[in-house]
């Protein structure tokens, strides 16, 4: 197994239809104003952004988002990851109907920042804390936005 290396899985039960939110998910500009540990997004082009995230730990991260698969009548947005971690992020939408949608969060990627990479064995469990931490609080405020829009 490969320290470096991370799988994340999440899932999302939010109370607006998957076509709404899909539309909120597509514009990664946008994250920094509901999702608190995404720092800053400096969009390079319509497909390419560098993002700066940052959650409980005093470490940012930063890499080259890159858009990848858009598919909106499936409810699928991927995108390819290059800097401080390497990899692939994928959002899939589901629609519950009157019940909202669910919003599943996939993540793999290899650790390339330095630092992380030194601390990769005792620094693992808390690497891993600190992305469910994120997560956490990007469901609440993805939740709070679209109550508000």
């Amino acid at each position: 197994m490969d320290r470096n290396h991370y799988r994340f899985r999440t899932v999302w039960t939010l109370s607006a239809p998957a076509a709404t939110v899909y539309g909120v998910l597509e514009r990664i500009e946008d994250y920094p104003r509901w999702w608190p540990q995404v720092r800053e997004v400096a969009r390079l082009d319509d497909a390419t952004g560098i993002v700066t995230i940052r959650s409980v730990l005093p470490y940012d991260l930063t890499f080259t988002l890159r858009e990848g698969r858009r598919d909106r009548e499936n409810g699928v947005l991927e995108a390819g990851l290059s800097g401080d971690i390497d990899g692939w992020a994928r959002w899939t939408l589901t629609d519950l109907g009157a019940h909202g949608c669910l919003a599943h969060y996939e993540q793999e990627v290899d650790v390339r920042a330095r630092l992380l990479r030194l601390l990769a064995v005792p620094g693992r469990p808390l690497f891993r804390a600190n992305h469910a931490l994120m997560m956490r609080a990007g469901r609440r405020g993805l939740a709070a936005h679209l109550q508000a829009v």
